[in-house]
């Protein structure tokens, strides 16, 4: 979100932005994409549950196949579980399902 300012009055910009609920499985053989299942998205994470690291490689993960930089990726909920809610700046919740059902 950003505001612009003219001499006259301010308004308030939101970018587009999604959430989804994740649910991640770390060490995994690999990095992959399960799908949709009840509005949740299933993943396999390479990396293991040990000081971020299995965060960190889904934030990259997720950047890679949505298609936006990590900077836009924030998880919102579930830092230390396996289920998470993920926010997704720049793009729709449609948008996210789609890019997320083509890898």
């Amino acid at each position: 979100m950003f505001w612009i300012h003219d001499r006259i009055s301010i308004i308030m910009v939101e970018k587009e932005q999604a959430r989804i609920v994740a649910r991640v499985q770390p060490n995994a053989c690999q990095n992959q994409v399960l799908g949709f299942k009840d509005g949740v998205l299933h993943l396999r994470i390479a990396a293991p549950p040990i000081k971020g690291k299995a965060n960190q490689e889904l934030i990259k993960f997720l950047s890679d196949i949505l298609g936006v930089s990590k900077s836009n990726l924030t998880i919102e909920k579930g830092v230390t579980g396996k289920k998470k809610v993920i926010g997704i700046i720049g793009l729709t919740q449609n948008h996210v399902i789609r890019r997320s059902q083509m890898k």
